[in-house]
């Protein structure tokens, strides 16, 4: 139950309002819309892990899988307290959608682990990974269903999760196997760029929309909530264009200066004292102090569900670039629509992550490597282009741009089930 006493909605529900009102919109087909509004598989494995002290405890993951019309599936393993089925299944069906929109030859997936990875040991860590990947089994492989990092999993997981699987397979097929996990590390076949993506896209979308705009990013202001890898990326990722980040959130709490943060300085203390507290001339302050900061760019890149009936009004800045996934409920859309703030959306916003993972998987399978110029020109035309798709689709159905978004990737999405059949 939220503040007001109303039951709080679920993710998924979110998802359905937001696609059922594209669909509507653009007439989809009736047919059609059945197979995308329902996912294809869902797998919820509970698995036995020693720990250091050799006491068993009992793990719950998951892994869903929305749909593969456009290609394998593909999203991202988190390891947090909250994950459930619903979350799971959400964040699976945004990834059809984002891989749909900036038309890459993915469908979408998602998983996870219901824990809280900071009360672990990396010994412990490592063993949840691999005894979690052997649960999986055959329900991942590198043409079929690929996992990449997400909230509190990294390169070093994927590493753990590549050489669990690889040890299942037969010597002859395990170096043909290496593409089944994304956002490896570099030595392990990961790309270049990998750990900057999807902070990368956030920022060449707000370019974009200061082009568009007509707005200046030298001497913008900003500020992030949630310093993981995707806030941390994008606000350091700004400064080369001048912009100035003027609040921070985190688990640790919120933080302000308006003279302005330097955010390479402040990863550098983050990673090192896993707080802010302590970082020269920063000021706590409340989440609605946060969230009421006066700036021009807003970039949520914590979980979902934070920007609501409860929190939108509270926002004074020009747009809201969405790193997290699913930031904004339906609610808080409409408040922000309502007091003339531009969104980015998530599914176009933060979708460099699953670009470079297909540069990535990609450049397994050819057994190639990129540089990183190529892979930073290659992630800027194609979120570009899926950037222009969006704001095109805006104009030409005079709607919101999430709802353009899902109208871009409903269109392909259709156009490919229509060429394709049903079958038998």
């Amino acid at each position: 139950m939220n503040k007001a006493g109303k039951k709080k909605t679920g993710v998924y529900e979110n998802v359905v309002k937001q696609f059922n009102k594209a669909a509507d919109l653009i007439d989809f087909d009736p047919e059609i819309r059945k197979v995308l509004a329902t996912t294809q598989n869902e797998l919820t494995v509970n698995f036995p892990v020693k720990m250091d002290d050799g006491h068993i405890e009992i793990f719950s993951g998951y892994r869903v899988q929305h749909n593969n019309a456009l290609g394998p599936y593909k999203g991202g393993l988190r390891y947090h307290p909250a994950v459930d089925i619903d979350e799971v299944r959400a964040l699976a069906t945004w990834m059809t959608w984002k891989s749909a929109i900036v038309h890459i030859p993915f469908g979408g997936a998602k998983g996870g682990i219901q824990c809280d990875p900071f009360k672990y040991s990396r010994s412990e860590i490592q063993r949840i990974t691999r005894r979690f990947t052997y649960a999986l089994g055959c329900n991942i492989g590198p043409e079929y269903d690929i996992p990449a990092p997400d909230v509190n999993t990294n390169a070093q997981i994927m590493a753990w999760i590549l050489d669990t699987y690889l040890s299942t397979q037969s010597p002859l097929t395990r170096q043909a196997s290496v593409h089944v996990v994304t956002g490896k590390p570099v030595e392990s076949g990961g790309s270049l760029g990998r750990d900057k993506a999807t902070g990368q896209g956030v920022v060449f979308t707000i370019e974009q929309w200061a082009k568009d705009r007509k707005h200046d990013l030298k001497g913008a202001t900003h500020f992030v909530q949630g310093y993981g890898n995707v806030g941390s990326w994008a606000a350091m990722l700004m400064k080369p264009y001048g912009a100035k980040m003027v609040a921070v959130s985190d688990l640790c709490g919120c933080f302000q200066n308006p003279e302005g943060i330097e955010p390479h300085e402040l990863n550098d203390y983050f990673k090192k004292n896993r707080t802010f507290d302590g970082f020269p001339k920063l000021r706590k302050i409340d989440d609605k102090q946060f969230l009421s900061t006066k700036a021009d760019i807003f970039i949520p890149a914590a979980l979902e569900n934070q920007i609501t009936a409860e929190t939108a009004d509270l926002l004074n800045v020009k747009v809201v670039a969405e790193g997290a996934n699913g930031p904004t409920d339906p609610d808080g859309d409409e408040i922000l629509q309502k007091k003339g703030i531009d969104i980015i959306p998530d599914v176009l916003c933060n979708a460099g992550g699953v670009i470079v993972s297909y540069f990535e998987w990609l450049q397994n399978k050819r057994s190639e490597c990129w540089d990183l110029d190529e892979v930073d020109r290659k992630l800027r035309k194609i979120i570009v282009g899926g950037y222009d798709r969006v704001r095109d689709a805006a104009k030409t159905h005079k709607t919101d741009w999430r709802t353009a978004a899902y109208i871009v990737a409903l269109t392909r999405l259709e156009r490919v089930y229509k060429e394709r059949g049903i079958f038998p």
